[in-house]
């Protein structure tokens, strides 16, 4: 088939083809950004949070009513975990100061060198008496696990952090990918804050993931320690491991055995893993969602584009086809020549749209800190563009092929 003529009638009226081209220029641009931007949306809710089997792990927060002494409290810590042991189905239980992906906890500043004004890491810290990382499933790929003799009791009112802290430390392989490069983390000192009274730990273990509270984007969401500390709080959180496929029961078992281990009222409330993780991860879902239905619409509004600018073309060259079909030419030649000029419009959209995605993507990369848009996502979207072009003019392309040369001829 001769490309010129086609070229010649679109530049005798070439409105409707450059609104076309410029539609999809735009569409592929916002459908490859939209797409990569679910995609690590996607990713940032179902990326691991450290814990193993999340569904048969729940928490138990407990908030007394009154301040109670360090003593009276920490012995309260104890009955409570024995209490919740003992619940049939219970296949480990720690006391911490806060869990993954909850949206409510601490993060500590950690040095190098006591000499320094500025921290080298901040990470989620976590107190725990001991068997956090059993008890959460976390996964040591360094060192050892905490023994008793690394956890420490620390009133708060009376102990100094600079003569009684604990001297063990577990972080996770993030941030000694960070502070140890290339080397391995285990045995090597830290220091819990700045300063010259900067408490010391060493490093005693390596998890492979732990998420933040916040779980927030980027891999400073896995910076995270766990320090052997036993403290006395107005509250307790408990972290509950039950056999699998008992959590449901245990759950609602614990409340009940929580308050027969008191005898002052206490709040207490109880909170799911995954209960967490979806409470963490709406937003990032909802707007997944979103751009989902942004991007269905777009291609929605260029099919609809193409649609109707082949409508309008074929009703303008009326005559023509008549012409042409009075002439010899047959139904197929007709919905080549409509199809061949799709292919042209939608190619130099693609094109357009190719280099509008890329400066697209820059511009969020420096506003908004995203990473740089894969190929791929270009391709993928240019592929679907293009065979969407075709599909949606086949329709009204077959339609002029079948007009009658008779009737186009009279009608004209």
């Amino acid at each position: 088939m001769e490309i010129r003529p086609i070229l010649s009638a679109m530049f005798r009226a070439k409105t409707a083809p450059l609104l076309v081209a410029i539609q999809i220029a735009i569409s592929l641009a916002i459908l490859a950004n939209a797409l990569y931007v679910v995609k690590l949306r996607y990713d940032a809710a179902t990326r691991p949070s450290g814990i193993a089997r999340e569904a048969d792990v729940f928490y138990m927060q407990v908030r007394a009513v009154r301040p109670a002494p360090h003593a009276e409290a920490i012995a309260q810590q104890q009955r409570d975990a024995e209490a919740l042991s003992a619940i049939p189905g219970v296949a480990s239980v720690a006391w911490t100061s806060q869990m993954p992906m909850s949206t409510s906890g601490s993060t500590s500043d950690f040095a190098l060198d006591r000499k320094q004004t500025r921290p080298s890491i901040a990470m989620s810290t976590y107190f725990a008496r001991g068997n956090l990382v059993k008890t959460l499933g976390l996964q040591l790929v360094e060192g050892r696990d905490f023994n008793p003799d690394d956890v420490v009791e620390f009133d708060d009112e009376r102990d100094d952090p600079g003569t009684k802290f604990p001297r063990a430390v577990i972080i996770t392989r993030a941030a000694a990918d960070l502070l140890y490069p290339g080397t391995a983390a285990t045995g090597k000192t830290l220091y819990y804050g700045l300063g010259s009274d900067a408490p010391e730990v060493r490093i005693i273990g390596v998890v492979d993931r732990l998420q933040s509270t916040g779980a927030q984007a980027g891999a400073t969401a896995e910076y995270a320690a766990i320090v052997p500390l036993r403290i006395s709080m107005t509250y307790s959180r408990f972290a509950v491991r039950a056999e699998p496929g008992q959590r449901d029961r245990v759950l609602a078992e614990a409340e009940g055995a929580l308050r027969n281990a008191a005898s002052v009222p206490r709040v207490i409330r109880a909170r799911t893993v995954e209960g967490d993780r979806t409470l963490r991860y709406r937003n990032e879902r909802a707007m997944a969602w979103m751009l989902v239905a942004v991007s269905l619409l777009l291609l929605l509004v260029t099919a609809s584009g193409i649609v109707g600018m082949t409508m309008l073309r074929v009703a303008q060259r009326r005559k023509q086809i008549g012409v042409r079909r009075a002439l010899g030419a047959r139904r197929i030649d007709i919905l080549r020549y409509f199809v061949m000029e799709n292919v042209m419009i939608t190619s130099g959209g693609v094109v357009a749209g190719v280099l509008l995605g890329v400066a697209l993507n820059q511009l969020l990369v420096s506003q908004l800190e995203l990473p740089k848009l894969p190929v791929v996502y270009i391709l993928v979207g240019a592929g679907a563009l293009w065979l969407l072009g075709i599909a949606a003019v086949y329709g009204p392309a077959w339609r002029a092929a079948c007009i009658s040369p008779a009737i186009a001829t009279r009608s004209a």
